[in-house]
């Protein structure tokens, strides 16, 4: 067995025993992910609920987990699928966030990344935005801040597992 072989084997261990304890203990309110498909382990998607008191209470939006072969030595990439307005996300959706940078520890988990992106939506780091616009207005003006996230902001269904809006021509029989 090649080395890459034994670390898509370790991956794949990995992100099985994460999945199973996160079907077992459960996510904490707000906060999913699994796999998107069961042929490939190394992709997730996930559903991130706006924390209580911010601007996007009540509002979800839909991450992505790519994982490396070398995980869990090195992060995941993940990025935001849904629009999002926020001093560390640009506008397609990369994140700035020290865990899934130089603060990347083996001992973190999709958990532990679920709950940092929800805790960053209700504290961003200013001093380091990839938004600065937003991390402007974040700090001088809430309202006008809560209007370009509105004005960005998608509601998708929660069943709704296909990323491409292409379902509207299913009208054949």
């Amino acid at each position: 067995m090649s080395q890459n072989q034994r670390d898509q084997q370790n991956v794949t261990q990995r992100l099985q025993t994460e999945l199973v304890q996160m079907m077992t203990k459960g996510t904490p309110p707000g906060l999913s992910a699994f796999p998107i498909d069961e042929e490939d382990i190394t992709q997730w998607s996930g559903i991130i609920t706006g924390p209580e008191g911010t601007p996007y209470e009540g509002l979800k939006f839909k991450i992505l987990f790519k994982f490396p072969v070398q995980y869990p030595f090195v992060p995941p990439k993940v990025t935001f699928k849904s629009p999002m307005w926020h001093p560390n996300v640009d506008m397609s959706g990369n994140i700035c966030l020290d865990i899934l940078k130089t603060q990347w520890s083996a001992v973190y988990n999709v958990q532990t990344i679920l709950l940092s992106l929800q805790a960053l939506l209700e504290e961003p780091n200013n001093s380091s935005p990839l938004n600065a616009v937003a991390a402007e207005l974040w700090d001088t003006n809430m309202v006008e801040y809560k209007k370009k996230l509105m004005a960005r902001y998608e509601e998708f269904d929660d069943d709704d597992e296909d990323d491409d809006d292409d379902d509207d021509d299913d009208d054949e029989d």
